[in-house]
């Protein structure tokens, strides 16, 4: 696993995002900090039109991730390890309009973990993306790599073993359709300390627990951030 620590100066770079109604959480168990990654199968910067021409025909996937830099969770020590979510909902997520419950999950937790690290991993994710996570259908471990450049701004990467993977890259003009994009959807879960959106570059989920499987490249469909809790 390869997580730099100037990676935190890139990403306070990042405009500060509100968190949606669907991501609030219980009250904290603990104090964590570290960095997030997100991707949906939906633009999430885009402009009114765009996004609309998607909504109820895509954008009900997605791949979470966490890595924590430091910190304790119910009384167990996470420092270095990750955690990964899958959800498959029942409407676009983030769509004002349309109610994406029930959604369906899938947690992989980072095989290096013992088995308290593992159950505090799972409550810890549970309780940053709130109701998105409370149906659990699986639970996976696998090696998670979770890496960002410190050097190439809005690049980094998520692997969960073979299940799923995020791999982004900074948003340039050339990736404009409308003229007008903006931050269109906000990020899935509670306590990010900053975000940004990106562009996927890969985004996919390949198991076999959500009777759904996606792989999908060069969307604008994309978050890095920083969380503490």
């Amino acid at each position: 696993m390869k997580v730099n620590g100037a990676a935190s100066s890139l990403l306070l770079a990042g405009a500060l995002i509100a968190l949606p109604a669907c991501a609030r959480a219980a009250g904290p168990a603990g104090h964590v900090s570290g960095q997030y990654i997100e991707s949906r199968t939906a633009d999430v910067y885009t402009g009114p039109c765009f996004a609309n021409s998607e909504v109820n025909l895509t954008g009900q996937e997605a791949v979470l991730g966490w890595h924590v830099d430091k910190g304790t969770w119910e009384n167990v020590s996470l420092d270095g390890l990750n955690v990964a979510a899958v959800v498959r909902a029942s409407a676009t997520l983030g769509d004002a309009f349309s109610n994406p419950f029930p959604a369906k999950a899938v947690l992989i937790v980072d095989q290096r973990a013992n088995a308290a690290q593992r159950a505090a991993l799972v409550n810890f994710a549970q309780a940053q993306a709130g109701k998105l996570l409370s149906n659990v259908v699986a639970t996976e471990t696998e090696p998670i790599r979770f890496t960002i450049d410190a050097g190439k701004h809005g690049t980094a990467s998520l692997e969960a073993g073979d299940l799923a993977q995020i791999t982004t890259r900074a948003i340039t003009d050339a990736d404009e359709i409308c003229h007008n994009e903006e931050v269109y959807y906000e990020p899935l879960v509670s306590h990010l300390t900053h975000a940004m959106p990106a562009v996927a570059s890969k985004s996919s989920y390949s198991g076999n627990h959500l009777g759904s499987t996606w792989n999908e490249s060069n969307r604008r469909s994309a978050f890095i951030g920083t969380f503490a809790v």
